[in-house]
């Protein structure tokens, strides 16, 4: 093989293996989202900015207990990560696993650790969003949601 083709080769190869980019505006689809029996909220807007590994997620949501935002910051290499979530600390890591992203958090609320894992996956070119969430709560169990947003 020629030493320009090994090269091609190796240039075409981590194209092909890049990481999806999360970053845009997105918007819920509620017809399409599942929130596993809790109350959906009335609307979801996220404003993403991603230039792996940095993850900056700055988030509106709109329901029946008001209206919320957050902003979090992870770094999609594994390294742990502190946020503030309505006033208290959560910790959390953030890593690819192939072409899905892998968000974990845990929170302490009345001495009850609540974690969650969130699965990210991109489809329909780029332009659907899809966050599956497991979220485990002591005492009264495990649930699971879909959150399905769309690029503005």
């Amino acid at each position: 093989m020629r030493p320009y083709s090994v090269f091609l080769s190796l240039a075409f190869g981590a194209i092909a293996a890049a990481a999806p980019n999360f970053s845009g505006e997105w918007k819920m689809n509620a017809a399409k989202s599942d929130f596993g029996g809790m109350p959906a909220p009335e609307s979801v807007t996220r404003s993403i900015k991603h230039a792996d590994p940095s993850l900056e997620i700055k988030t509106y949501q709109k329901g029946a207990a008001g209206e919320v935002t957050s902003e979090l910051k992870y770094s999609t290499d594994g390294k742990p990560a502190t946020n503030t979530v309505r006033g208290m600390e959560a910790k959390g890591t953030a890593r690819w696993e192939g072409d899905t992203l892998v968000i974990e958090s845990w929170l302490t609320v009345q001495s009850m650790e609540i974690k969650s894992k969130e699965v990210w996956s991109l489809s329909d070119g780029g332009k659907t969003l899809t966050i599956r969430n497991h979220v485990s709560i002591p005492q009264q169990g495990e649930y699971d949601t879909r959150l399905v947003l769309e690029k503005q």
